[in-house]
């Protein structure tokens, strides 16, 4: 692991700044919710709490969708190992409008922090390369995260980073945890009242 890592909250919470409407967020398990949530509460926040390995194909399908939005999968290290036939899926569907990122702290943060299989030098953005994604970042300092803000709305994706924090985990910041409320939330953000009677 390198040093002088990022700050998983504050990194996530620079990424969000000045956020647009144009921009729905996928955001799965805990830690990546937790940090979304933390950057405001946001109806067009889309959270998979307890789908584990589910953020990058409904990110998928969203942008497929909606090409006139932005879409932001963002997922965990070890959440991204688990679905990693996602990669080529996305890279072959070619959404220009989606950005996975994936907040790498080496961890399996959720059961204990024991190290994870980036710990032992698997490289995710080589892995996003060799799939076929035509954009392949890795952010370790606050200028990556700004050129990657500015990517969620101008690149012509589809676009991987891998953003390399430490392992510290923040305290929890929750969100609605009914995911029927949640889901209504966000087609009606998204749909509006039409959408909720289709």
């Amino acid at each position: 692991m390198a040093e002088n890592l990022l700050s998983r909250r504050p990194s996530i919470q620079r990424l969000l700044q000045g956020r647009t409407d144009k921009l729905l967020v996928v955001a799965g398990l805990g830690s990546a919710i937790w940090d979304v949530e933390s950057a405001g509460e946001n109806p067009l926040n889309y959270y998979l709490l307890g789908a584990m390995g589910s953020v990058v194909p409904t990110a998928l399908g969203l942008a497929l969708a909606q090409p006139e939005r932005r879409v932001l999968a963002l997922t965990g290290d070890a959440e991204l190992m688990m679905g990693l036939y996602t990669l080529p899926t996305v890279a072959v569907r070619r959404p220009r409008n989606l950005v996975v990122a994936c907040i790498d702290n080496e961890r399996f943060g959720e059961t204990g922090s024991q190290p994870a299989h980036t710990a032992q030098g698997v490289d995710l953005a080589g892995m996003a390369r060799a799939s076929g994604f035509p954009l392949v970042r890795e952010v370790y300092n606050e200028d990556g995260i700004d050129a990657l803000r500015t990517a969620l709305y101008t690149a012509e994706g589809p676009l991987f980073a891998v953003i390399k924090v430490s392992g510290e985990m923040p305290p929890v910041v929750m969100p609605i945890r009914d995911g029927a409320t949640g889901k209504a939330r966000f087609r009606e953000a998204l749909l509006g009242e039409r959408g909720l009677k289709e």
